[in-house]
């Protein structure tokens, strides 16, 4: 059987090359403020995989994503291990778009901290009078530069990613920066709508792009997980404060409440992290995780 290495290694993710594909793995380790926390989340890999496989095919009428296949028949061997078993994706190879493509719906987190100093987020003006956890008037695109494991994403307005994007396609930044917002908007209106028929706000979600053989705009990396996204209950939702959530704020919140804590949870916290995790699962999926 022929053994595989990863050619890239992230927080949370390590990708191969399968020659004509690349086996996208997402593994139980948990990232919280740029750092890789020393436990590791039992099944989260699985969920997160799962969990962009249902959005991936809710929106490929938005726009193609390059998602082939979540069955370890279609990879090879060396993928048929427990190790792969769930939280494996075949995926077609793309040129990445270095750019993480936020987009908020509501204000909090970086957003709410901006807000209250200057009145605007990533350089966009908001209107007066918001409060922690306010809906917007319309969803917003707050573009990061992508940085290497370490160091910080920095926020960019549109104009400042397209000349970052212009370094790397010259000629192309505007076309692809205006692109890439447009479908993430378009991504979150729809996925937004549909979460929230089913109990969950997503109050904000990243998305990343990449090109394909013919230059064709393509969603990749991972969609509207836990771990890019802040999930909150529709049930007890209330501006004004900050809400209790089904994503990793949960994890952030408990490293803010006890500084030493050496990027080491405890096993209750790995437990409610998991317990949130399968829950959003079943609510957006209407199926348990098993």
């Amino acid at each position: 059987m022929k053994e595989y290495t990863p050619f890239k290694s992230g927080k949370v993710r390590e990708v191969y090359d399968a020659g004509d594909s690349i086996i996208m793995v997402a593994t139980d380790r948990i990232s919280a403020f740029d750092h890789i926390l020393k436990n590791n989340i039992t099944k989260k890999g699985a969920i997160l995989t799962q969990m962009s496989k249902f959005w991936f095919d809710l929106t490929k009428d938005i726009i193609p994503n390059h998602m082939i296949s979540v069955d370890a028949k279609d990879m090879p061997e060396y993928f048929q291990q427990e190790e792969f078993n769930g939280n494996s994706m075949k995926c077609k190879k793309l040129t990445m778009i270095p750019m993480e493509c936020i987009v908020r719906g509501y204000i909090t987190g970086s957003g709410w901290e901006s807000y209250k100093e200057t009145g605007t987020v990533c350089g966009i003006q908001l209107p007066e009078g918001l409060v922690e956890s306010d809906k917007l008037p319309e969803p917003i695109f707050t573009p990061s530069t992508k940085a290497e494991i370490g160091n910080h994403d920095e926020n960019v307005t549109l104009e400042q990613g397209i000349k970052y994007l212009e370094k790397t396609f010259p000629g192309k930044g505007r076309e692809y920066a205006e692109k890439i917002r447009d479908y993430t908007l378009a991504l979150y209106k729809k996925c937004a709508d549909y979460a929230l028929s089913h109990g969950i706000i997503i109050a904000d979600t990243k998305f990343e792009f990449g090109l394909d053989g013919a230059g064709n705009i393509v969603l990749g990396d991972e969609m509207l997980t836990p771990d890019s996204s802040r999930f909150w209950p529709l049930a007890g939702y209330k501006p004004g404060q900050s809400q209790p959530s089904y994503d990793k704020q949960f994890v952030r919140d408990w490293l803010k409440a006890n500084p030493d804590n050496d990027f080491l949870l405890p096993q209750e916290v790995i437990d409610k992290t998991i317990e949130k995790y399968k829950e959003a699962y079943q609510l957006l999926t209407g199926k348990e995780f098993k």
